[in-house]
């Protein structure tokens, strides 16, 4: 069993920045792609971004060159680094893992979530 606890949510301006933590437990974190996902109100959960167990990066086209993902294997955690953010980045970011090496797009094909932290982007 993973347990993922997200952190770093908050209220913020447009142009502003934030950085998401989750952090996970159980020791085979290496192994697992991890994924951020967000969903806001009245819609369906969207793929953010995802790593896979080597560093290799996918993100969405809504947020590339604005959004980083990486991961500290030492330390159990992915992060999300969000800069210039827009009004409609506002959403609950969830956090997942997925017990593969290689990273998907899918949320279906992740195995465990974490509870959401909420990020709101005001104008």
């Amino acid at each position: 069993q993973v347990q993922l606890v997200e952190s770093g949510g908050g209220l913020v301006q447009s142009g502003g920045s934030l950085r998401l933590s989750c952090a996970a437990s159980g020791r085979t974190f290496s192994s697992y792609a991890m994924g951020w996902f967000r969903q806001a109100p009245g819609k369906e959960r969207q793929f953010v971004a995802t790593i896979n167990w080597s560093g290799g990066a996918l993100y969405a086209d809504s947020v590339k060159g604005r959004f980083t993902i990486s991961r500290d294997n030492a330390k159990n955690t992915v992060y999300l680094q969000m800069n210039s953010l827009k009004p409609e980045d506002t959403a609950v970011y969830y956090c997942a893992a997925r017990v593969a090496a290689l990273a998907t797009t899918t949320a279906r094909n992740y195995n465990y979530w974490g509870q959401g932290t909420q990020v709101t982007v005001s104008s």
